[in-house]
């Protein structure tokens, strides 16, 4: 048993250098990505508050782009309940809190009332999460900083025009989000074919601590299945809620349909680097056979992303991983159980990887034949 205190020393100031630099690029990347909605907002507060004020003449109508806002966020998916929820939501808070200011007046207990009653009526109206802490805040935001009576109305209409400025908004949504889901795709099936590619380098040149990197980098690729399951989610909240983009529906919906053989190729192309981890680590012998499909089908991949980059389904990338599959029932078997269990996760990723060019699974799977006993 190894006693030895593990190693807990601090990274070096150029590791913490290069690690904010990274948190720094992925923190404006994530902006640049949000740019569209942080503007859609922006643009539909301001909207709001100039039909409530300026056209409606409303002195000071702070539901509407609140409502604008909230109702849009920063994300697509569920845009039009978001939408219905807010306004429903600031409509009874503003509604019981004006009603009853006139009655019981303002301070700490009245704000307890209130914001027990509209919580309660929100519960009972079947609201989600959103509906009901909306009807809780502008609750006491009336109470609190506007107590005055008889505005009720003029403060529903306000939240009425936020959530229509914010419902025509939702309507105009960029391509960006419609190719995204297909761009990711991609990037998961390049780093399929790195690691295959980087595998068949490290077995041929029996690099030990080649597969340890190797294996590492395998491990890290977990948010790229959470990346691409966030762009077909957001995808088919677009078509769903923009009325002009209903016609790509059948496109996103395929490519979500391809999200689990996508991560299921990435799981077992990970398990496949472990084992090329074992093999070196371990000196066992991987045969050279095994090793040149590893490659081939490193290329097959190449293959399915170059379709996928030009908005095609990889139908045309089918018979490269077919004869992959083929040439895994005719090698010669090893003795060794290391070896067999790269052939027989290398076989599950082209299984995998057929299914993505639009294959069933039972079809993909009889187009193996069986490996020699």
């Amino acid at each position: 048993m190894d006693l030895r205190t593990p190693d807990v020393s601090l990274p070096s100031g150029a590791e913490v250098l290069r690690r904010s630099r990274l948190s720094w690029r992925a923190r404006r990347a994530r902006l640049k990505a949000k740019g569209w909605q942080v503007a859609q907002c922006a643009l539909a507060a301001g909207a709001a508050w100039l039909i409530a004020h300026d056209l409606l003449g409303h002195s000071a109508p702070l539901f509407a782009p609140i409502a604008a806002v909230l109702g849009l966020g920063t994300t697509y998916g569920q845009r039009l309940r978001r939408i219905a929820e807010v306004t429903a939501g600031v409509a009874i808070g503003v509604l019981l809190a004006d009603l009853l200011v006139a009655w019981i007046g303002a301070g700490w207990w009245q704000i307890v009332v209130v914001v027990g009653l509209a919580i309660s009526v929100a519960v009972l109206a079947g609201g989600g999460a959103l509906l009901v802490n909306q009807a809780a805040v502008q609750s006491i935001f009336v109470i609190a900083l506007l107590p005055t009576t008889g505005a009720s109305f003029t403060r529903w209409i306000d939240a009425v025009v936020g959530g229509g400025v914010a419902l025509v908004a939702a309507t105009l949504v960029p391509a960006a989000p419609l190719r995204r889901p297909r761009e990711q795709a991609a990037r998961v099936l390049r780093k399929v074919a790195l690691l295959l590619g980087n595998a068949a380098a490290v077995l041929r040149d029996a690099d030990a601590e080649g597969g340890l990197a190797l294996l590492s980098e395998a491990r890290s690729t977990d948010v790229l299945v959470r990346e691409l399951r966030a762009a077909a989610d957001e995808g088919m909240a677009v078509v769903s809620s923009s009325p002009f983009r209903v016609r790509h529906k059948e496109g996103i919906r395929q490519m979500a349909e391809l999200v689990g053989p996508l991560d299921n190729a990435l799981r077992s192309t990970r398990m496949l680097t472990r084992q090329v981890m074992v093999a070196t680590h371990r000196d066992r012998h991987v045969p050279p056979a095994y090793v040149e499909l590893v490659d081939q089908l490193a290329h097959a991949v190449d293959a399915v992303v170059a379709e996928l980059a030009a908005d095609r389904m990889a139908v045309a990338a089918r018979p490269a991983l077919i004869a992959v599959g083929r040439a895994s029932g005719e090698v010669p078997r090893s003795q060794e159980m290391t070896a067999e269990v790269v052939l027989a996760l290398l076989r599950s990723v082209v299984v995998d990887l057929l299914m993505i060019t639009g294959m069933e699974q039972l079809e993909a799977t009889e187009t193996l034949p069986p490996t020699p006993r």
